[in-house]
């Protein structure tokens, strides 16, 4: 580790002269434990994978064994396939968003909540064409009685989880939008899809074309008792643990930039351990129990003795605009940590590259590294509106004493004067701030999507592979 710093540190300085530190042991010995822990990620990947395919598509291919009932037209068919896979999909939704550590650890919490938004559309789309399919098809199932009244109670189903469905797609994607308050559109988001995937399931027993045969039927029971055990995990057990760890707040700081941290100690345990750039779920007014919590990247040292957490919360409406006015000694509850955003792997140099309140998990690497005493170079490119809504600035300024810390603020409306870096993040700038060994530093970003797409841009024009640079993406809405 030394080794591989003091290369970083002749690049930063502009000295290096040319040895070849690339191959010193040292050096070897990270690139083969950063390979080993990239393997390891990928095979845990590989078997979730999997296993998540096999819940969406076991209870398919299960209708296909036993006594199959007479055959109908391929379109038929088809539909009754894409309705299947549709409502496999959305029951496994209270997985993807049950925060099993084991589970989310290979990806990151960020991505699987991307995933489930993703892989969301997907199974509403294949539930609104099923009944597309066959009205296209002009199949008697679909044919419109003479009376309501005939109506076979399955079909009044189909059109309940329908309707939930587009719903909850034109909520969650308009939210904003709509002005939906968050704690009012999390609460309805959850109702809405228990209806679609209760009347869903309904709706295929009222039809019951494949469900005569006992073995299909007990196999989507045990389905369903499975959704059910995740829903009961995640509203009943967590918070019932979460209930016996609280914790209670010891101090509201007011930061620049609009910014507040909450300073949480914990109330009669000692707390758990977490990594520099993961974050947890905060409830502040109400138990553990309550519907709506609040996700925030911790901005404290994860070497604080006394197991304490911050988290900084800049006021961007709804919830965050409360923060401020928390009082001191209120017990909150926190289910955490999560996330894979964290310096784990051995590198030459970090890079941290933050926008906005994006700095907050990238304050928690700083505290971090400066607490256990880590000599790496460490370049912190910070890009913010002005120059008085750097929050952490004067924190940043000191901790440069402890560390081997650059600091580039790239400001989008700088002062009168500004002699600074502005305008945005890029290639160039990069070019001007770090040694020309692009691909073997490890990039940490965190900041608006924009911004960050335009760097992950930037650092695939650098030839910076894949693996070498980690994006957080913090909006879960």
């Amino acid at each position: 580790m030394h080794l591989s710093g003091r290369r970083a540190t002749r690049g930063l300085l502009h000295a290096r002269d040319g040895a070849a530190d690339s191959e010193t042991p040292v050096y070897v010995a990270a690139e083969i434990e950063r390979h080993f822990m990239q393997s390891r990620d990928l095979i845990r990947r590989a078997i979730w994978s999997a296993i998540y395919l096999l819940f969406i598509l076991a209870p398919l291919f299960a209708l296909l064994a036993g006594t199959l009932p007479p055959a109908r037209n391929f379109g038929t068919e088809f539909s009754v396939a894409l309705g299947y896979s549709g409502l496999a999909i959305m029951g496994l939704q209270f997985g993807l968003t049950a925060r099993f550590r084991h589970v989310t650890e290979p990806w990151g919490e960020d991505v699987i909540y991307h995933f489930h938004r993703r892989v969301s559309l997907l199974a509403v789309g294949l539930v609104i064409v099923h009944p597309l399919i066959l009205v296209a098809i002009r199949s008697e199932s679909v044919a419109m009685p003479e009376s309501l009244s005939e109506v076979p109670w399955g079909a009044w189903f189909a059109v309940l989880s329908i309707g939930s469905l587009i719903v909850l797609v034109i909520t969650a994607l308009w939210r904003k939008q709509l002005k939906i308050r968050y704690e009012i559109w999390h609460l309805s988001h959850i109702v809405l899809a228990l209806t679609a995937i209760g009347a869903g399931m309904l709706h295929m027993i009222g039809w019951g074309f494949y469900l005569t045969d006992p073995f299909k039927r007990a196999l989507w029971i045990c389905v369903a008792i499975f959704w059910i055990c995740l829903l009961l995990y995640v509203r009943l057990f967590k918070p019932l643990f979460m209930l016996r760890r609280p914790y209670r707040i010891s101090e509201v700081r007011t930061e620049r930039g609009d910014t507040t941290t909450l300073v949480m100690l914990p109330d009669g345990h000692a707390g758990w351990r977490f990594k520099p750039g993961q974050f947890g779920w905060l409830t502040v007014w109400g138990g553990p129990f309550r519907v709506t919590g609040h996700p925030f990247s911790f901005s404290s040292s994860a070497e604080a003795p006394d197991g304490r957490v911050e988290m900084t919360i800049r006021n961007l409406g709804d919830f965050t605009s409360t923060v401020n006015k928390i009082p001191v000694g209120k017990r909150v509850y926190l289910d955490g940590p999560y996330g894979a955003f964290t310096i784990g792997n051995p590198t030459d140099m970090h890079v941290l590259i933050a926008g906005g309140i994006g700095i907050t998990p990238m304050m928690s690497m700083i505290r971090t590294l400066a607490d256990r005493g880590d000599k790496r170079p460490l370049v912190l490119i910070y890009g913010a509106k002005t120059w008085d809504s750097l929050t952490f600035r004067e924190e940043l300024d000191t901790l440069k004493t402890r560390l081997d810390l650059r600091i580039a603020y790239v400001l989008a409306n700088p002062p009168d004067g500004w002699e600074g870096d502005t305008g945005r993040i890029d290639a160039e700038l990069f070019r001007r701030h770090l040694p020309p060994e692009y691909a073997d530093h490890e990039y940490f970003i965190c900041g608006p999507d924009t911004m960050m797409d335009a760097i992950e841009s930037a650092l695939g024009e650098m030839k910076v592979p894949l693996s070498r640079y980690h994006s957080e993406r913090y909006s879960f809405v």
